[in-house]
């Protein structure tokens, strides 16, 4: 009898697209040898989910309420085994002040920060003096709880009050130093360094429509050109990030490399599964290919992340 893999997409967030089409090739992957459903989870999905009866839920959501612990929280309550990270390394790793603080307790090199809190108009000089004193212009702003680069800005002095008031809804925002460089993202998978790719953007930066558009025309590189040694180093750290928190399944670490240093900005816990998306081709690359990842990751699945 065919294992019954309900896969849960769309949601709530703002990479609600995103997670729709991770669900949708993850199904086309699967749908011959188990028996799936997607489902959108609202109001009332918990009856849903009792109907469909799964052996295992395939966690494909994106962002806040899918990534963050929260979708978790209630799989576990509801004693169904599901994929990728548990609560508490889920909660972590959205919040992007909290992994910051980890990073810096364990010795792991991260851009240097500043946190803005509300009230923009009466707190914009006060936060400008931080900023040139601590960390100098161009800087990234970006929400503390958003992936896929949702919602990033890199602002210099005249454009930063401009941007920052896009992200005026925000209680939280995260203001970082700019660290110049190359893109090298490193995919761990279980307890093992899966791989590393390289990305080159022709946008400013590798943002959304890097990421998810293929007119982009992104440039992925695969092997990454950089000394064994040095290659060693980032996975290493990776693994480690990935370790510290107590991540599940696969993670994706993201990191700038200048002046010789690895900067890790932030480590994915629910990486995308689209045809453009790194883990499977970083995977693909070291002969995994993408149905047997999937594969694994449902048979890694479990109650208690």
């Amino acid at each position: 009898m065919k294992k019954k893999i309900l896969i849960l997409a769309g949601g709530y967030s703002k990479e609600r697209e995103i997670s729709i089409k991770t669900a949708k090739a993850v199904f086309e992957q699967i749908k011959n040898n188990y028996k799936c459903k997607i489902l959108d989870p609202k109001n009332g999905f918990i009856n849903e989910i009792k109907k469909f009866k799964p052996n295992v839920i395939f966690n494909a959501l994106h962002g806040r309420y899918g990534e963050d612990g929260y979708i978790q929280l209630i799989l576990e309550n509801e004693r169904i085994k599901y994929t990728h990270s548990g609560v508490e390394a889920s909660s972590i790793c959205i919040n992007k002040i909290i992994s910051k603080k980890i990073f810096s307790k364990n010795k792991i090199l991260s851009p240097k920060y500043l946190v803005f809190r509300e009230n923009y108009e009466e707190n914009f000089k006060k936060i400008y003096k931080q900023i040139v004193k601590n960390l100098k212009f161009p800087v990234v702003i970006k929400p503390i709880n958003e992936g896929s680069s949702v919602g990033v800005f890199i602002c210099n002095k005249r454009n930063f009050f401009k941007n920052l008031k896009k992200l005026r809804t925000e209680k939280e925002v995260l203001i970082e130093q700019y660290i110049p460089g190359r893109e090298i993202q490193v995919a761990i998978m279980g307890d093992k360094k899966l791989g590393t790719i390289e990305l080159v953007p022709k946008r400013n930066f590798y943002d959304y429509k890097a990421k998810y558009d293929k007119n982009a025309k992104t440039k992925h590189i695969l092997p990454v050109d950089l000394p064994k040694n040095k290659i060693n180093e980032v996975e290493n750290i990776a693994l480690k990030v990935h370790k510290t928190i107590n991540c599940k399944g696969i993670t994706r670490s993201d990191f700038r490399f200048y002046n010789n240093k690895f900067y890790l900005l932030e480590i994915n816990t629910q990486p995308g599964m689209t045809k453009l998306s790194l883990v499977p081709e970083i995977a693909k690359y070291k002969g995994i290919n993408f149905y047997n990842l999937i594969k694994w990751i449902i048979n890694d699945a479990s109650i208690n992340r």
